[in-house]
């Protein structure tokens, strides 16, 4: 079961979608819409919209769309229910307990359980760190320079060195050996039994946006290895949606971030209030962690170490935060090898003065690049050029391009007309990333379902009801929601003239009819289709006549192809062929 259709409407209702949206993502109204870069894809352009009149939102790079609702559901990874909960609670409504399909409250309980399971170990890791076995690594943090507040801030913790330390303890509170290792906190041996997966550790909580433990991080108090152990991807935890530390750096009013390699770095810069500070869990920098600082920020500051790995690692994050459209610019730590070390040698005001004199991205590319060629030598120089110019190529703006390239061509001394000639080379030869930018949008989506001219006319049809419902009382006598053959859309358009018929038009209330997220995209790509511009009064009424005409012609012949059509079904297609008739010599007015 769900919560009632009235109560979700009042929760919708009361739930802004541009306010809503607003507080994750920043938008700028736009005609009668708001635009801003889509959070669920990597793209440069804005092509996410948000609709205050009919209360949706919808990507048109990449198709996620839906109500306030659905956004909830996928920023923060929530479920139907949890999403509803999320909202009204934000609007100050009281929800009255409801009762599960006997599914859904199993899965539920599994992530509560799962959860709780995570909690309980943190407090008890926490609890060992301050025992007589917890000292070694008591003293490992006191060592680092961790403050009592900043060690119990972050939860830090210990794991002890018998195997089976924590299991024990978890059995003990009624936890199942299934969920613990579920959890990936042990595993099972068959002649050992359940073994902790983390022992002689100083464990990191790691915590969602929300401050809930999904997973740990743990660092070896000897030369075992690996020298960081890190908790496997749970049904809870997802690393490609979390960073460490983001949980407090998201809240801490500033205009952008700073990504470090490790968990130490972050906490050292947070406690010397740096608490911009985020850090990849345990694994390389990935382009749906760049997607998620995207939705707070446009700047990102690269506090990698300064030694090789760390260069070839800040290389790498600086392309990833390019192609999410973010500007990333790179902080020197020298003469230390990362933030943590630098704050203790040099200090927080001589850190923020590092951050101030932040080297821009591509600069940074180029002055590495510059170390691998002999500037004196002509030929190396040539060489180093050509570099600079395909590099140059994967700047698709020719506004920001054209300012790299003066930039660059002051910097090294180069003729900026060369530097132009060689990047047109490039980018006619193919030989780069570069795309030209002004390539026809119909060979980057090119139409693979047979079916999508079809729908496409009966989405534009929808889509044109939605925003302009007073040309319903001219078609309603040619179109149905039977001549709709796809079932969400026989059963939007249900409920849409439904609507009409009543008077009224509520597009997000449609939406919220639909649990399904691909049904919630489709809905949502329904009332977004858009015609070409037209030029006229006249052929714009044409255009309606067209589309109203291709609509009534598509469920026709969809009709005429059943094998063994029923007695309605006839009587429907005569119908048809009536309407098909007088629509060829109707005119449709819409002053």
């Amino acid at each position: 079961m769900r919560y009632p259709e009235e109560l979700i409407e009042e929760v919708r209702m009361k739930n802004d979608i541009v306010d809503v949206v607003g507080s994750y993502v920043k938008i700028q109204k736009k005609g009668s819409s708001y635009f801003g870069l889509c959070p669920f894809h990597s793209e440069k352009s804005p092509s996410f919209s948000v609709s205050g009149s009919k209360q949706i939102y919808y990507c048109f790079g990449c198709g996620a769309g839906g109500n306030v609702i659905s956004f909830i559901m996928n920023y923060e990874n929530y479920n139907f229910q949890e999403a509803v909960k999320f909202l009204a609670d934000r609007a100050g409504i009281k929800l009255p307990e409801i009762e599960y399909s006997q599914e859904a409250q199993k899965k539920a309980q599994r992530k509560t359980r799962l959860l709780e399971v995570n909690l309980e170990a943190a407090k008890y890791y926490f609890y060992q760190l301050r025992q007589p076995n917890g000292k070694i690594g008591h003293d490992y943090l006191t060592g680092r320079e961790l403050t009592e507040d900043t060690i119990k801030n972050f939860g830090l913790g210990f794991a002890n060195i018998t195997s089976n330390d924590l299991s024990l303890y978890l059995k003990s509170k009624g936890f199942e050996d299934d969920l613990i290792i579920e959890a990936g906190l042990a595993t099972f041996d068959e002649k050992r039994g359940l073994q902790d997966k983390f022992w002689n550790r100083v464990m990191f909580p790691i915590q969602d946006i929300n401050h809930r433990v999904i997973g740990f991080g743990g660092r070896v108090m000897s030369d075992a290895k690996p020298k960081y152990l890190n908790s496997p991807e749970t049904p809870i935890f997802d690393k490609s949606r979390n960073l460490f530390g983001l949980n407090f750096a998201r809240t801490s009013r500033k205009n952008h971030f700073i990504l470090c390699e490790g968990y130490m770095d972050v906490i050292a810069m947070h406690q010397a209030g740096f608490t911009e500070a985020v850090a990849s869990l345990g694994t390389a920098f990935t382009s749906g962690q760049a997607s998620l600082l995207h939705r707070y920020t446009d700047n990102v500051y690269l506090a990698y170490d300064s030694d090789g790995a760390g260069t070839s690692a800040a290389l790498r994050a600086i392309g990833i935060l390019r192609d999410v459209g973010m500007t990333g610019k790179v902080i020197n730590l020298k003469p230390y090898k990362d933030p943590d070390e630098f704050i203790k040698g040099l200090g927080a005001e001589e850190f923020q003065k590092r951050i101030d004199e932040a080297e821009n991205s591509f600069f940074f590319e180029i002055r590495i690049l510059e170390g691998n060629f002999n500037l004196k030598d002509p030929d190396d120089r040539t060489k180093f050029i050509r570099e600079i110019a395909a590099k140059l190529c994967t700047f698709e703006d020719e506004i920001e391009r054209d300012n790299y390239t003066a930039a660059i061509a002051a910097k090294y001394t180069i003729s900026q007309d060369s530097l132009k000639k060689q990047v047109a080379i490039n980018a006619a030869k193919g030989t780069t990333d570069y795309k030209p930018l002004d390539r026809p949008k119909s060979l980057i989506n090119p139409k693979k379902d047979p079916d999508e001219n079809g729908k496409k006319v009966q989405r534009i049809l929808l889509t044109w009801l939605s925003e302009e419902p007073r040309i319903y009382k001219q078609i309603k006598e040619f179109i149905s929601p039977d001549d709709f053959v796809d079932d969400v859309y026989k059963e939007v358009a249900t409920k849409l003239f439904k609507d009409l018929d009543e008077g009224k038009l509520n597009p997000a209330a449609i939406v919220s009819c639909f649990e399904d997220e691909e049904q919630q995209r489709t809905v949502a790509a329904i009332f977004n289709t858009k015609l070409e511009d037209i030029d006229g009064l006249k052929e714009k009424e044409k255009a309606l006549h067209d589309i109203v005409l291709a609509v009534k012609k598509s469920a026709n012949e969809a009709l005429n192809a059943k094998p063994d059509p029923t007695v309605e079904e006839i009587m429907k297609a005569l119908e048809d062929k009536k309407a098909l008739q007088k629509l060829s010599s109707i005119t449709f007015h819409l002053e």
